[in-house]
């Protein structure tokens, strides 16, 4: 059986972390199976990390702030996941702008709360949710240069409803972004062995 490895990048509570983990790590699918090789996290007090810890990955911490620009922390970050032998990098939370330093170096996919190529940046929620579209969503993209920019890969959407508050709209987009990462990942992987 072939093994994948992935890396999972986070800044945040871990959610989708943790979902990641429940249903990909140490999991056999059709094709392979996938181990989280490592887990690396840009702040140093995100609850993400003991959520990872609980899965019996101790998380690098690469605090964003100890570096001198934007390029030497993407460069730690591009040796630390060839270091793990992760062949696919997923941002799940991760808050970070990444330079080419990066992007040219990682195969990665992000997480995005929004119908791409709509609503891109930090306010996709509340932008989405604001606007006169009667469906919201959300993206899986590859990572690129441009912020939110690179190849969509999945998307899932749903109506909103009459009345619909922020809350259950929030709670609706991290409901399916719970099922729609790990599926894609699985999907990614399982089916980028199938057919090599």
């Amino acid at each position: 059986m072939v093994i994948k490895k992935i890396a999972i990048l986070f800044s945040g509570t871990g959610s989708n972390l943790e979902k990641l983990l429940a249903d990909l790590h140490h999991k056999t699918f059709q094709h392979c199976r996938i181990e989280v090789a490592t887990t690396i996290c840009n702040r140093p007090d995100a609850q993400g990390i003991e959520k990872s810890r609980r899965y019996g990955i101790e998380p690098l911490i690469l605090d964003h702030t100890q570096y001198a620009n934007r390029e030497a922390f993407d460069e730690a970050l591009v040796h630390a996941i060839r270091a793990s032998g992760a062949e696919l990098t997923v941002l799940a939370g991760f808050m970070r702008l990444l330079t080419p330093v990066f992007t040219q170096n990682i195969k990665a996919l992000n997480l995005h709360p929004s119908l791409l190529p709509l609503f891109k940046g930090g306010n996709a929620i509340k932008e989405s949710f604001d606007s006169p579209m009667k469906v919201a969503g959300i993206s899986v993209h590859y990572v690129n240069e441009e912020l939110d920019g690179g190849e969509i890969i999945a998307q899932r959407c749903f109506e909103k409803t009459e009345g619909m508050s922020f809350e259950a709209f929030e709670a609706k987009i991290h409901a399916l972004e719970h099922e729609l990462l790990p599926l894609t990942v699985k999907n990614l992987l399982d089916r980028t062995y199938h057919e090599s």
